[in-house]
């Protein structure tokens, strides 16, 4: 049983998964089993180029963002598991949360995060009453989002990103992950308001 499960492993699904993984000395999150299928095939990324994205050097590649995601997921919060190589085929409500079937496993978890593409060939079981055209997004390009009020769609049910609604831009589909994670935390800690912030030792 996972505490939070990310589905989605482009900027919003890592940024959501780091900051979820960030706050691991925190009393109300330090026992909590958080994973992420990090399936990224599909994701804008692969063919994003970034001069105008502040922190990052100019002329770096989405591609090379996904892999070093991963990368900084795994080297600085081991304790998030990573799942590989499978993609989400449906998510079944139960009392307990939810489960997460994949083509290759099934999977439990009190909450989970939604934060893949917002194309029409979103193929998630268990979603279609949410699915609705993008607000945000030209009508011919036809993309479509997760109706959500402030991510949430649901108790224990989220959503990140271009999903959730907002515009195919790097540094806000990252905020959006970052958002959610947030508010996931302050859920953790009994409704008080929480961000995690690293600090330099003076």
């Amino acid at each position: 049983m996972f505490d939070a499960l990310i589905i989605g492993g482009g900027a919003a699904g890592l940024s959501c998964a780091l900051v979820l993984a960030s706050a691991k000395e925190k009393p109300f999150a330090n026992n909590k089993h958080i994973g992420i299928i990090a399936h990224q095939k599909t994701s804008h990324l692969q063919t994003a180029l970034f001069n105008n994205v502040l922190g990052l050097k100019p002329g770096t590649t989405g591609a090379s963002i996904l892999k070093k995601g991963k990368k900084q997921l795994a080297t600085l919060y081991p304790h998030i598991e990573q799942i590989e190589k499978e993609k989400v085929k449906e998510i079944i409500y139960s009392n307990d949360g939810f489960e997460v079937v994949t083509n290759k496993n099934s999977y439990t978890s009190k909450i989970v995060v939604i934060a893949v593409g917002y194309t029409n060939l979103f193929t998630i079981k268990g979603l279609d009453a949410y699915i609705e055209p993008h607000p945000r997004a030209e009508a011919e390009k036809d993309r479509i989002w997760l109706k959500n009020t402030d991510h949430k769609i649901k108790d224990g049910l989220y959503v990140a990103g271009t999903l959730a609604g907002w515009r195919s831009q790097f540094a806000i589909a990252s905020g959006s992950g970052a958002h959610v994670a947030t508010d996931i935390l302050t859920l953790w800690n009994d409704g008080k308001h929480t961000k995690v912030h690293d600090k330099i030792d003076v």
